[in-house]
């Protein structure tokens, strides 16, 4: 199997075992090895006091995308440390996208930035994952 049709057959595994994502709407849009994008609308139930998104929301989906990215070659990653800078609002309505790539990758560690953008392609916020591999495989009987 290709690395790309590995990441896609890791993603379908992670995907079906994601009640969280699929419980808030949360679509995954593209994966390739180290990269994925991801996608949400920002509905009622995710807007603060401030009638903006909470950013709890936007680090969720970012997380996520991060999470699809570094797990992408069949060697489970886990987050050891996350960041997320919020530049703009996201307000009801507004459809969201996490689009996460692979910056560096060393033996056990690897290192995401994920950015959120709305659709009109203005950017709300830059979350940098630091991912560390753990014992197994995504897909059973895979190597890691």
């Amino acid at each position: 199997m290709d690395a790309a049709m590995l990441a896609r057959t890791c993603a379908d595994a992670i995907w079906a075992a994601d009640a969280t994502s699929r419980g808030l709407g949360i679509k995954l849009i593209s994966i390739e090895p180290g990269h994925a994008v991801l996608g949400m609308a920002v509905t009622a139930t995710m807007v603060n006091w401030h009638s903006t998104c909470h950013g709890g929301f936007i680090y969720l989906l970012a997380d996520t995308a991060f999470g699809y990215a570094s797990n992408s070659r069949n060697r489970r990653m886990v987050a050891q440390h996350c960041s997320i800078s919020y530049l703009k609002p996201a307000q009801r309505g507004d459809r969201l996208t996490a689009h996460a790539v692979e910056r560096q990758r060393a033996g056990r560690s690897g290192i995401y930035d994920v950015a959120v953008k709305r659709d009109d392609g203005t950017v709300i916020a830059e979350f940098r994952g630091h991912a560390r591999a753990i014992d197994g495989s995504i897909l059973p009987g895979g190597s890691a």
